[in-house]
């Protein structure tokens, strides 16, 4: 019985590895695909403005297909797209075969993906997305292929030649795909007038959405966990007070209105002076006026006041001013906004 071949082996080096070789045709293909962006940029014009209007006019989402390395570019522009407003997924030309083509609906507009134009999974596809009155951009290297004559708008993605030294795997060309997809993602939220903000609500676990999205409320130290004492509260009893709360500082207030703050510096700097400290009481060594901030800011917002002005801890009040909790630089840390 002849053995089944699962997988090809390696393709073992004829040759010792050369070092130069390698390098030289690192600094060609960056030369080539270079090239090819630059090539990609003549290319465009008004047929780029209509992909870009239509898809804008869009009542649906953007279907993005393709097959082998055409298909794992067209995942990431998918991906690109839906990050930065454009809603969008990807389908795979063979799945959508087979069942998958449901997921494409009425109002959608399909942006296929073939550098030659010619791939059979999505060649099948045409007579099915005409019957749905699906709008078809083609983004191809070949703009006389049959996907490019059956598409409602074509988007040139031809290159000179692959950075492949037999110019046969896929690498101008998808190079060229990707930045025509980044072009069109770009191109999109400008016109939509994405702003950080929207890029923050789609990426909530980023840097970015946590610093645009937390706000001071989110970490602030409220009720019990705040270090309360009376203008009239016992220096000795103010203490027990900050050592058991642990935000290194004691408010000083009546109900919710601030009256000043004591911290571990101010401590500092009353031992530094001598004196006896256990007859003193809270007003007369608190720090009045100290800095606050409302509960709805920004985290962000907390981090650059406490950076501005050297300190580690901001109250924080509502919009009548009445205290509703505090902020530590260590509660800014812990939640990764620093």
């Amino acid at each position: 019985m002849p053995r089944i071949v699962t997988s090809l082996a390696p393709v073992k080096p004829s040759t010792s590895f050369d070092a130069q070789r390698a390098l030289q045709l690192a600094a060609q293909t960056f030369e080539i695909e270079a090239q090819a962006l630059l090539g990609l940029k003549a290319r465009q014009g008004q047929g780029f403005a209509d992909a870009v209007r239509l898809i804008l006019e869009c009542d649906g989402r953007v279907v993005v297909t393709g097959i082998g390395k055409s298909g794992h570019v067209a995942r990431k522009i998918a991906a690109t797209l839906a990050s930065t407003g454009t809603p969008s997924f990807f389908v795979h030309p063979a799945e959508a075969s087979h069942g998958d083509l449901g997921m494409v609906t009425d109002g959608d507009v399909v942006l296929a993906l073939s550098n030659s134009g010619e791939a059979d999974e999505l060649l099948s596809l045409l007579p099915a997305l005409k019957r749905l009155d699906i709008t078809l951009v083609a983004m191809t290297g070949r703009p006389e292929s049959t996907l490019a004559r059956h598409a409602d708008i074509v988007l040139s993605c031809a290159v000179d030649q692959e950075a492949c030294p037999l110019n046969l795997a896929p690498t101008a060309s998808t190079t060229a795909q990707m930045a025509l997809g980044d072009a069109l993602a770009v191109a999109l939220l400008d016109a939509r007038g994405f702003r950080e903000e929207d890029f923050a609500r789609s990426h909530p676990g980023g840097a970015l959405g946590r610093k645009l999205l937390t706000h001071v409320r989110d970490l602030m130290r409220s009720g019990d966990a705040l270090p309360l004492v009376a203008r009239d509260t016992p220096f000795t009893e103010m203490m027990h007070v900050m050592t058991r709360k642990g935000l290194g500082a004691a408010v000083v207030a009546e109900g919710t209105r601030v009256l000043g703050i004591f911290t571990d510096g101010d401590l500092r700097r009353l031992i530094e002076g001598g004196g006896e400290l256990r007859h003193l009481r809270a007003g007369e060594v608190m720090h009045a006026n100290p800095k606050r901030i409302r509960d709805d800011a920004l985290a962000v917002e907390a981090a650059e006041l406490m950076e501005q002005h050297r300190i580690t801890l901001v109250l924080v009040v509502d919009a009548a001013d009445a205290l509703v909790g505090a902020l530590s630089i260590n509660d800014l840390m812990r939640a990764k906004v620093i």
